[in-house]
């Protein structure tokens, strides 16, 4: 008997806890692969899950608040992977919230954010496995709410969510992850070195996604791409991506290189 995917993505969604989280997220795209859910059409939900299914910690405080990781002591580099394990955490909601929410869009779109939180689960595994043989586990350090905070702020338009996620913030951690998995080699820390190249990897394929399916937006809608995306960042107050940016990345992932030569100009 085949169920509703969209119920069963807000399902797992709203799991408190994250080893079953990314068990029901893995099933999910089982189940979805083996036709054991079914696509059900229809409007999409204006209405933004302010709190999704998460743990009690880590404390939610804002991002001034966060102290700067230093990786050469213990906590620090615990908690710079942390940091990761909170971003890979979030990024599994925001796929399944994709696939809960955007009931519109075609069987295509429905695949791919699938896939995507599927691939995100996986991520936090690998992260959370590190974080235990330094002795911690998720929830141990504070984090911030950003990028849950732009989830509900985009919840009612699927152009404006795949701008302002996948391309600005998660895009974010394309430029990042380099520096980040520099600092990790510095201290000896291989087997986090090749957990970041496993998640880069795969991210430049999920920046790709939403840059696949905002150009098809704003086809739809017939406008430009690249203006709108600006017009997007000013409205929304977005942050604009520090440098240095991973032009290479960030071209495989869909930009053009006029948008990132824009881009590394500033916001002004």
């Amino acid at each position: 008997m085949t169920q509703n995917l969209h119920e069963a993505a807000l399902a797992a969604m709203m799991l408190d806890d994250p080893d079953a989280k990314c068990v029901a997220t893995m099933q999910l795209r089982s189940d979805w692969c083996a036709g054991a859910l079914d696509l059900v059409p229809g409007a999409d939900d204006p209405h933004a899950v302010l709190v999704p299914g998460r743990p009690q910690r880590p404390q939610l405080v804002p991002p001034h608040l966060l102290s700067s990781r230093r990786v050469g002591t213990r906590e620090g580099h615990a908690a710079m992977l942390h940091a990761i394990a909170h971003i890979e955490f979030n990024a599994i909601n925001l796929a399944l919230d994709c696939v809960h929410r955007f009931r519109s869009m075609p069987r295509s779109f429905h695949d791919d954010w699938v896939k995507v939180a599927a691939e995100e689960a996986y991520h936090f595994g690998l992260v959370q496995a590190r974080l235990t043989a330094l002795g911690h586990r998720y929830g141990d350090f504070p984090a911030h709410n950003g990028l849950w905070e732009m989830a509900c702020r985009t919840a009612d338009d699927v152009l404006s969510r795949m701008a302002l996620v996948p391309r600005v913030l998660e895009a974010r951690g394309l430029d990042a992850t380099p520096p980040i998995a520099d600092k990790l080699r510095s201290i000896g820390d291989r087997e986090s070195v090749a957990v970041l190249d496993i998640i880069l990897r795969d991210e430049v394929g999920h920046v790709a996604i939403g840059d696949c399916w905002f150009r098809k937006c704003c086809e739809d809608r017939g406008l430009d791409a690249e203006a709108c995306y600006l017009d997007l960042i000013a409205r929304f107050d977005a942050p604009w991506p520090q440098p240095p940016l991973h032009r290479e990345a960030r071209l495989a992932a869909g930009f053009s290189a006029s948008e990132l030569d824009r881009l590394a100009r500033g916001r002004h």
